[in-house]
């Protein structure tokens, strides 16, 4: 078994860019270059895939427009899901979701003897009011006949709340797509955005409860008090909830700081995968905290880019970074994320902190994550042989 290739299908819930989708299609093209068989399957929006060049196959899953109650979005897109996958051609030796929407579908398929089984990667867990949401998320992890997680603290989470021995595997970065070298991506990013302040923060996941981002707001407001011409980017915001009231709070915050969007506050929405790595090396500095996180990918995205990194300090930052390698902030409040993204431009704690954060870059790779999940499907068919 362990010297023969594997017909693997990866199950991801968007083409947009989020850490989970970035962790499938990056595992996707390394388990290719292991020389196993990859399709990925996505619902799909508006029909334009991937903004990541492919080595292997991908199948989208159309998603129509949905009602905006989240528990009739949830339940749609799920049966997105199940209606496309009952209609498919299944023959692969490994069903592996990356998500809970994707998750509850193979659940059903399972129960119906469309496939075998099925395995699950947790990137986090949310704390969901909602009832249905609540019920789908735990059925995503129950149902699972294998579950990955990708941190110690979620691997921890689940064998503590679930009783559940989840196989922990890392994400890993990207080199040739995340690095110091321009792409020429550069200079139209910065008239376009009009990036022409210093210094210029830069943060990625767009604006949500979790990403922490009135906080960064309200540090970034005291900053400016001693940098007026500082500039903070917020990048991204693909997301399948809508949180619109935090959003709105946020806006109306925006005013009452008097800040500019488009001058000290800059919100390119979603970009692409070119431009997302001409932003990492447009900024001087990447500013991250996060309240809840799988992992923390695009911490390692902006180290590779030349950047030094703020987080709280709180796992799963903690479990690869050190003081030496980022400048960890030990209590969540604007003032501390305020006097953090000060204290980073000092020239010599900066220099240190990239020079001493490069050895993460060769740590994490895809190969080697990919690796640990071939072992890891190998040994799991051999159980359920």
């Amino acid at each position: 078994m362990s010297n023969s290739f594997l017909k693997i299908a990866l199950f991801t819930y968007s083409t947009k860019p989020r850490g989970s989708v970035i962790h499938t299609l990056e595992l996707a093209q390394a388990l290719v270059q292991l020389g196993h068989q990859v399709c990925i399957y996505a619902l799909d929006k508006d029909g334009s895939g991937f903004d990541y060049p492919l080595s292997c196959s991908y199948q989208p899953i159309v998603a129509l427009e949905a009602p905006f109650e989240v528990d009739l979005l949830i339940q749609q897109r799920i049966n997105e899901f199940i209606e496309f996958l009952s209609q498919s051609e299944l023959d692969y030796d490994i069903y592996h979701a990356q998500d809970c929407l994707s998750a509850n579908a193979l659940a059903y398929l399972k129960s119906q003897g469309k496939i075998p089984h099925f395995i699950r990667t947790v990137h986090h867990i949310e704390e969901f009011s909602n009832i249905y949401l609540q019920e789908c998320q735990l059925r995503s992890i129950l149902q699972a006949d294998l579950c990955f997680a990708v941190s110690s603290q979620w691997k921890q989470v689940l064998h503590q709340d679930y009783q559940i021995e989840a196989v922990q595997v890392f994400n890993g970065v990207n080199t040739n797509r995340f690095s110091q070298v321009n792409n020429g991506t550069e200079d139209s990013l910065k008239v376009r955005l009009g990036i022409k302040g210093y210094p210029v923060y830069l943060t990625v996941g767009g604006i949500e409860p979790r990403k922490n981002s009135i906080t960064l707001l309200q540090a970034f407001a005291q900053l400016l008090k001693e940098y007026p011409n500082a500039q903070l980017i917020i990048a991204g915001g693909a997301t399948l909830f809508d949180y619109h009231r935090y959003r709105d709070e946020f806006f109306v915050l925006v005013n009452q700081l008097e800040l500019t969007i488009g001058k000290s506050l800059i919100l390119p929405g979603v970009v692409s995968e070119k431009e997302l790595s001409g932003l990492y090396r447009i900024a001087d500095v990447f500013v991250f905290p996060s309240l809840k996180e799988g992992w923390g990918l695009v911490i390692l995205e902006a180290i590779s880019c030349g950047l030094a990194v703020i987080t709280l300090r709180q796992p799963p930052f903690t479990e690869f970074l050190s003081d030496k390698q980022a400048l960890l902030v030990d209590v969540n409040s604007a003032e501390t994320i305020a006097q953090a993204m000060t204290a980073i431009l000092d020239s010599e704690l900066n220099r240190n902190l990239l020079e001493n954060s490069k050895s993460l870059i060769f740590k994490y790779s895809w190969e080697a994550s990919a690796k640990i999940h071939t072992e890891q499907y190998y040994q799991f068919l051999l159980a359920h042989a």
